[in-house]
């Protein structure tokens, strides 16, 4: 029986894990926070003893080219591994977990643990890790070349340690378009399900976005549901009733301890090939350690062994190019030595534009992430939070840069969001009055942009960010079903269920909205009958929910089976293999993927025997 199946077997059990959750929740509203991170830090230790810093590591000896031909019996040193998966992310846990199954894994992560991160595991500091932008933070910022500042995971448990927490699977349609199995699928996303998500408990906030939302003719109400249907919907959360983050990383429980180490704080430099043979092969990795050192781990000699790739839609095409797999001219322009060439890499960026609307209150307002939300036949998709901007270590640190809930400086056009403009944004908040900061947003997001960019290397250091760009509206029918969105939103701001539930009339509105200009809260645009001036409320306050996509695509990266064209021993299993964004929200789906992926490679090795 698993841990969380023993645990609803024992009411004693239960209180148990209460005092401890309770516990947990104390250190963290402390300042005695540090200090209890020692005491967390143990507690994981015992649940996942096979997760180790990356210093840990011996390196082996390099396989001699005997080890290039099949043989058995090499993973039981640890010289040698069947599968190296780079990056513990939403795909990459699920994937090695299942994996450990039947094979030795080693997954590499060049972040930390969630566990003991009281920023990373409390609903009610979600906005703080994207605040940080230090070095040791699990978030590490970015800004794409349009202006929009984005955030990129750097942690165990990837963008599910760091995202709204929102949990919804993808359309059907989308199922089939991916040509995956759709049987297995369904298997897929309850073996997630069961272990990290939860049902949100509804407060007043999401409690108005959905009576608004039927009254605005997004029906019809389909209750709480995993489900991508038309309508007004309830989804699930990786949030608990506590208010405690549920990650990817918790999905290690499931792996067999004697066969997966993970490693933290290992940043991977690149992929090793054997470029002797007619087509180049992976061979295993080098990566450095949290001291700096450099460590090199090696495939196992079967041809069945593998690299697998699993560091997201921005690590996966950097990480192709680093070891030199990607567009020739690029890569000869940093002296990268060419593998193989391949000018599909790093294209067809996309990231779902979002415009957020502020929704000012009279009354306080309870802090809540996504949860009820509204799929529209406009293309757009509607979404609310609430309550992060009135706390009080809000207003005075300056995560409005990255968070959707102060708008991430969207009151000020993308290509003027300047650090002069980030410094100036910080001193006007500090001096706003507390009740600019009531309230929370309407959420609009485009559901398949058709717009898209591109990745490029600016260096070889993989600790710094490629540069990216989106291209956020420029094609018209994104700025057309952006401009029906912002319509939708602000009837809803002004609908009955909001105004009741704020307190508000629709002259305190404007009063309090004027107040909060200099805030960067954005104004609901007055003439909504306007198409121009909508237009330009789309462009000039557009920023991201972290749902980007693309650069690894199938048939022009990788095959059908997520393998890398041209090479041997190279897989790609994560959002860089998608031409849209699943869901209203993507982890679901990609939680699911790495879970799908590990069954089927593990059924294409050994049949019935593979036991899943």
């Amino acid at each position: 029986m698993d841990f969380v199946g023993a645990l609803t077997q024992k009411p004693k059990l239960l209180f148990l894990r209460f005092l401890v959750l309770s516990l947990i929740s104390l250190l963290s509203s402390s300042q005695a926070a540090a200090s209890g991170a020692g005491a967390k830090n143990n507690l994981y230790k015992y649940r996942y003893p096979f997760i180790k810093e990356a210093s840990s590591f011996t390196s082996p000896p390099p396989p001699s080219s005997s080890s290039f031909s099949p043989r058995n019996g090499d993973h039981h040193h640890h010289s040698a591994f069947d599968y190296i998966v780079v990056g513990g992310g939403t795909a990459g846990c699920p994937l090695a977990a299942t994996l450990s199954q039947n094979f030795t894994v080693l997954l590499l992560e060049r972040g930390g643990v969630p566990f003991s991160d009281v920023n990373v595991s409390f609903l009610q500091n979600f906005h703080m890790t994207l605040a940080d932008t230090s070095p040791q933070s699990a978030s590490q910022y970015f800004i794409s070349t349009d202006g929009v500042l984005n955030a990129r995971a750097r942690v165990l448990g990837g963008g599910s340690s760091i995202n709204a927490g929102f949990y919804t699977r993808a359309s059907s349609q989308f199922i089939e378009r991916m040509g995956w199995d759709a049987k297995l699928v369904n298997e897929s996303f309850p073996w997630v399900e069961r272990q990290i998500v939860h049902q949100p408990k509804q407060e007043g906030w999401q409690k108005a976005l959905r009576d608004s939302l039927l009254d605005v003719g997004v029906s019809p109400f389909n209750g709480f549901t995993y489900d991508h249907i038309y309508g007004t919907k309830i989804g699930g959360t990786i949030f608990d009733r506590f208010g405690r983050r549920h990650t990817a990383a918790e999905l290690l429980a499931s792996a067999n301890p004697q066969k997966i180490t993970v490693l933290i704080r290992a940043t991977v430099q690149k992929i090793v090939f054997d470029t002797s043979g007619k087509r180049p092969k992976a061979v295993g990795v080098i990566f450095k350690d949290e001291n700096g050192n450099q460590h090199q781990a090696f495939l196992a000699g079967n041809p069945k062994s593998e690299v697998i790739l699993s560091c997201g839609a921005i690590g996966t095409p950097q990480m192709l190019k680093l070891s030199g797999v990607g567009p020739k001219a690029e890569l000869e322009k940093l002296n990268i030595s060419v593998v193989l060439d391949n000018a599909h890499i790093g294209k067809g960026m996309a990231d779902n534009p979002m415009n957020a609307v502020f929704v000012p209150s009279n009354r306080p307002v309870e802090q809540s992430l996504i949860e009820t939300v509204g799929i529209t036949k406009l293309g757009v998709y509607i979404e609310a939070s609430s309550g992060f901007g009135e706390s009080r270590d809000s207003i005075h640190c300056h995560h409005g840069i990255m968070s959707a809930e102060i708008g991430q400086l969207s009151t000020i056009p993308p290509k003027q969001r300047t650090p002069e403009a980030i410094q100036d944004y910080i001193r006007n908040k500090r001096t706003l009055p507390h009740e600019a900061f009531k309230g929370g947003f309407i959420l609009e997001k485009i559901a398949s942009p058709i717009s898209t960019g591109e990745l490029s290397l600016m260096n070889t250091n993989v600790d710094d960010n490629p540069s990216v760009s989106f291209n956020y509206f420029s094609h018209p029918l994104d700025l057309k079903r952006c401009v029906d969105g912002v319509r939708m939103a602000a009837k809803i701001v002004q609908s009955k269920h909001f105004l009741n539930y704020t307190q508000c009339d629709q002259k305190s509105v404007e009063a309090i909205l004027n107040a909060s200009v200099r805030a960067n809260v954005n104004l609901v645009p007055k003439h909504t009958n306007d198409t121009k001036s909508l237009e330009q409320f789309c462009k000039d306050t557009v920023i991201t929910i972290w749902h980007y996509h693309g650069g690894c695509h199938v048939g022009k990266v990788v095959s059908t089976e997520y393998k890398v064209l041209g090479i041997d021993r190279l897989r790609v299993v994560d959002g860089s293999t998608y031409d849209e964004s699943p869901g209203t929200n993507p982890q679901g789906t990609v939680l699911m993927m790495g879970r799908y992926m590990g069954v089927k490679i593990l059924r294409q090795r050994l049949g019935k025997a593979a036991g899943v």
